[in-house]
């Protein structure tokens, strides 16, 4: 089988290098080469020249995000992609941004998105063009992606992490890993065509605080002090504000019934232990 992954992301790298350990070959476009995935037998090519890499896949994993002009991948290559001859799968990568505020509420798989930036908008326009395509489409849905060099680690480390409290305000998480065991987990199925969702977020959402003061306490060092949310947001950047001004809570029970999975980090608790501990192994400083 061969797999496209357009964007050599955070995402997308972690999916590459799954799919390759479970016998796939593996295509993704980057703007540079990358000597660690060229090692673990990842083919890189750069985005411009992708017609072949198109004709030949049988699955396409898409992780560009959309911008003012919409999809990068569809508006270069939406006419190749419809006339692929060996494709049979096509998973993007969207955002659970799309739901907009719930005021803590929850949503799931069959709730209709409310966008509220033009952010989102974007996102649901993107996702509706990826799904007109005739073969099997899914859609992952992603919470706030976390991992190794990614994590609160990295904020207590550099001295910029910030302890905001907000009462009731929650977030949803997923791990890198879980992404791709997520991802992973479709294209296995190898389903007729059709559109499904899928909400790749963790068992609990969680408040912000909460996650900066576990991730101190598995440091060993003190936590910032609490801040307001009124006092903090004044110094926020206009995504930061945008992001705050959200909050739901994500379900995900169908995702992980219909993908016949369960994810390696349920909560931030064993996601930020397990990043710990790998860059423990790789004698990453534990502090500051």
């Amino acid at each position: 089988m061969n797999l496209l992954i357009f964007g050599h992301g955070y995402s997308g790298r972690a999916i590459a290098l799954a799919a390759v350990r479970q016998g796939y070959h593996v295509t993704v476009t980057s703007r540079q080469t990358d000597a660690a995935m060229l090692d673990h037998g990842v083919n890189i090519i750069p985005f411009v020249d992708a017609e072949a890499a198109i004709e030949d896949a049988t699955h396409i994993v898409t992780t560009a995000a959309p911008d003012e002009r919409g999809d990068p991948v569809l508006a270069r290559y939406a006419a190749q992609i419809a006339v692929a001859g060996a494709l049979t799968w096509i998973g993007y990568l969207s955002t659970t941004g799309v739901y907009g505020n719930r005021d803590g509420g929850w949503v799931d798989e069959t709730t209709t998105p409310a966008p509220q930036s033009a952010r989102a908008e974007r996102r649901v326009a993107a996702e509706a063009a990826w799904a007109d395509f005739n073969v099997a489409v899914d859609i992952f849905r992603l919470a706030g992606i976390y991992g190794p060099g990614r994590s609160m680690f990295d904020d207590l480390r550099d001295g910029t992490a910030r302890r905001v409290v907000k009462p009731g305000h929650l977030f949803g998480r997923i791990h890198r890993d879980d992404i791709a065991l997520g991802v992973l987990a479709a294209i296995r199925q190898n389903r007729t065509a059709g559109v499904r969702i899928f909400n790749f977020s963790d068992d609990e959402p969680a408040a912000s605080a909460n996650v900066v003061v576990e991730a101190a306490r598995l440091l060993g060092v003190a936590p910032p002090p609490p801040v307001d949310f009124a006092d903090a947001v004044a110094q926020m950047s206009p995504m930061g504000r945008s992001f705050w001004a959200e909050n739901r809570r994500v379900a995900n029970a169908r995702t992980k019934a219909e993908l016949g999975i369960a994810w390696q980090y349920p909560s931030y608790r064993e996601g930020l232990a397990a990043i710990l501990a790998e860059e423990r192994e790789q004698g990453i400083a534990q502090q500051g």
